[in-house]
């Protein structure tokens, strides 16, 4: 039978939707499930404040009655403001090896995007710079992080066969801390000295916000201003973010960064890693998932930590902040047993960023891409 595109309304429809994706990937071994609540409160305007300047659709494909795809289709006014295009964008894009269900369901974005003035489909991206985005090319073998996507190996043959093209390209980087390297050392004393910054350690998110309000979310914001596809958050969208990640976190794993007059200048975020903890639970906190999630993110002991991001205000760059953040995190892995440190996507463009890892033992491990077609 021909493919079926069903439009998703609804929260029943909706589940459905967010639900295909762990039905799709349930005998993969390497696949991370996301917090089912995260991706509800995703689509909902009651909580996301990215859907302010943001309009999307959700479609569902069937085939005999049966679920065989997903994709959202996404129109961000702010970004396309920034950045002077006219885009739409396709997320949350799986399917089965079916090249007749992965081409109805990007013609659905497209045309849906043609409809309200777009003239370019791009994807795989989300919502805002924070979401999943990339679709996987190389390392497959590798678990995926909470932070990030995964997707099948014929993928690729799906976006290559529908005309899609490179736009850009992230990498990601394993690295295994084994002490301080000694430049790292002295780069980052000459830099406490030269440019007057100290690193200052908080303990919780409640102390962070009572000495720094929310300034780091806008030192995110500022450092990721030249990033691909980037847009600039609304005070709403700071405060999502902040809520929605800061709760979580080790802050043992959180190096802020400050000047002499206590600006946060600088910001480094990791967590333990807590992909095994999703798998066991499916994504959802109950009725025991709770458990596995706060035991990983508890631990005393881990194997691996996800770096989730390193951000420094744009007057401070260039100046060797960043040493600041490995002196003081390796330590901390040492004292956590961590055996490795695995990077969010890193744009292959980055050489700096890029460069604050190669210093240290590692290994490129993945590689992700970001696609382009005109719409005619």
């Amino acid at each position: 039978m021909a493919v079926e595109i069903r439009k998703i309304e609804g929260k029943c429809a909706l589940r459905k939707f967010i639900e295909f994706a762990n039905d799709l990937y349930k005998d993969c071994p390497y696949y991370c499930p996301p917090l089912f609540f995260d991706e509800m409160n995703c689509f909902n305007p009651d909580h996301n404040p990215a859907l302010e300047v943001s309009e999307y659709q959700l479609w569902m494909a069937y085939r005999d009655g049966k679920p065989v795809g997903r994709i959202a289709g996404i129109i961000n006014h702010k970004a396309n403001e920034k950045w002077g295009y006219k885009h739409v964008r396709f997320g949350w894009c799986d399917f089965i090896d079916d090249l007749e269900v992965s081409k109805a369901l990007l013609d659905t974005v497209a045309a849906w995007g043609k409809e309200h003035g777009m003239d370019a489909l791009n994807g795989p991206v989300g919502f805002t710079d924070f979401d999943h985005e990339g679709l996987l090319l190389e390392g497959y073998e590798y678990l995926a992080p909470m932070a990030s996507l995964y997707n099948y190996p014929y993928y690729v043959k799906h976006m290559d066969a529908y005309g899609l093209v490179k736009e850009a390209d992230w990498i990601e980087i394993q690295v295994y801390p084994d002490g301080t390297p000694e430049r790292i050392t002295r780069v980052a004393e000459i830099v406490k000295q030269r440019s007057h910054v100290r690193v200052d350690k908080v303990k919780n998110a409640r102390e962070l916000e009572k000495k720094y309000g929310i300034t780091y979310m806008d030192v995110i914001d500022e450092a990721y201003q030249k990033l691909y596809n980037f847009q600039p958050m609304t005070v709403k969208q700071k405060h999502y973010y902040k809520n929605m990640y800061f709760p979580l976190l080790n802050f043992d794993f959180v190096t802020c960064v400050v000047n002499e007059k206590d600006e946060i200048v600088g910001v480094g975020l990791g967590m333990p890693n807590i992909s095994e903890a999703l798998r066991k639970c499916g994504g959802r906190l109950f009725p025991f998932g709770w458990y596995h999630i706060l035991k990983a993110l508890k631990a005393k002991k881990m194997e691996a930590v996800d770096l989730l991001l390193i951000a420094v205000r744009p007057d401070y760059q260039g100046t060797g902040v960043n040493a600041l953040f490995f002196q003081d995190q390796i330590p901390i892995m040492a004292k956590y047993g961590v055996k490795r440190l695995e990077t969010t996507s890193i744009l292959e463009t980055n050489t700096k960023n890029i460069a604050n890892f190669t210093q240290l033992p590692h290994k490129q491990h993945k590689r992700r891409r970001a696609y382009i077609k005109p719409i005619e």
